[in-house]
């Protein structure tokens, strides 16, 4: 049977809807790209919470900025690409120093933009922003984790930053599952190698988990939907517990999900880290999954580290 594949971006244009009638004070701020984004019906059901401020990011932030500063929880929409790079100086400025309560939602992270190419890929903007201080940094792995993480980033007091697939990708937990923000789920059990994953590469972790079960070794299996902040305590319990791990992310290997578990890693002095994502290279026109592959974003790759660190 096969597993139902919604793009990721679907749940935050569901969500934001319910979230906007049940709480007058949550606007969308829309670069011009609502189509995309997902943002069509609640333009067309809350008109008087929705701005479209054209295609202009950077004033998107500050427009946001003003509103958070009126009691108003704005969530900037546009594409992964342009939310972190275009807007950074404004994120860092207007958004992050101020602390104010200001959600970046943005569609199109990643290689999932594909044949849109290397202009419209976001492969470095999770690194950029985790590194600003007040600023947390979340993406999701389906539909059901995007709808509770959009709801638990609007209940959030501060900036967050949530980043969505264009790319349709396996539908993984029930609708009811609870998520947290800054706490890793748990997906699998295991004792001789540690995967963890974010966004639309956790259903290549539990791909690989089962496929090296069959091989007789136990992966022990984690979504980190939030990098940052990192939930630390998981992390040094792979280090302790297993010591083995292997980090996987549609993102630069510099600065993402892997950099930051080394980072954890080498102030424990012990354990070995494994990095499977985007190989410090720009992407190219070309299907998804090809990128993915092009990367070393594979089931296979996983299996492949995962029996080689047996040794």
């Amino acid at each position: 049977m096969e597993t139902k594949k919604i793009p990721t971006r679907n749940g935050f244009g569901d969500e934001i809807v319910a979230l906007g009638k049940e709480n007058k004070n949550i606007l969308v701020v829309d670069a011009d790209i609502g189509k995309s984004c997902k943002t069509g019906d609640f333009r067309k059901q809350l008109p008087e919470q929705y701005l479209n401020v054209g295609i202009a990011e950077q004033n998107c932030a500050g427009v946001a900025a003003g509103l958070a500063t009126c009691g108003k929880i704005p969530f900037v929409v546009t594409y992964a690409a342009f939310g972190s790079m275009r807007m950074c100086e404004m994120i860092r400025q207007e958004i992050c120093y101020t602390n104010l309560n200001v959600k970046i939602a943005c569609s199109h992270g990643g290689v999932t933009p594909a044949n849109d190419g290397a202009s419209h890929q976001a492969i470095e903007d999770m690194g950029i922003l985790r590194t600003i201080p007040n600023m947390t940094v979340v993406m999701p792995a389906d539909y059901a984790s995007a709808r509770r993480l959009v709801r638990a980033a609007a209940e959030f007091d501060g900036p967050v930053y949530l980043r969505f697939t264009r790319d349709a990708v396996p539908v993984i937990y029930d609708e009811d599952e609870q998520f947290e923000i800054g706490k890793a789920k748990k997906l699998r059990e295991g004792k001789d190698v540690a995967i963890l994953a974010n966004g639309d590469t956790v259903r290549l972790a539990i791909q690989a988990a089962e496929a090296l079960a069959e091989k007789g070794i136990e992966a022990r299996v984690y979504d980190f939907h939030t990098i940052k902040p990192l939930d630390e305590a998981v992390v040094n319990a792979c280090i302790g517990e297993i010591g083995k791990i292997i980090t996987v992310e549609d993102h630069n290997i510099l600065n993402g999900l892997g950099s930051a578990v080394c980072e954890l890693v080498a102030e424990a002095g012990r354990g070995r880290v494994k990095r499977i994502g985007i190989r410090d290279q720009f992407g190219q026109s070309a299907p998804y999954e090809r990128l993915l592959a092009m990367n070393g974003v594979t089931v296979e790759n996983i299996v492949a580290s995962a029996e080689a660190m047996q040794n």
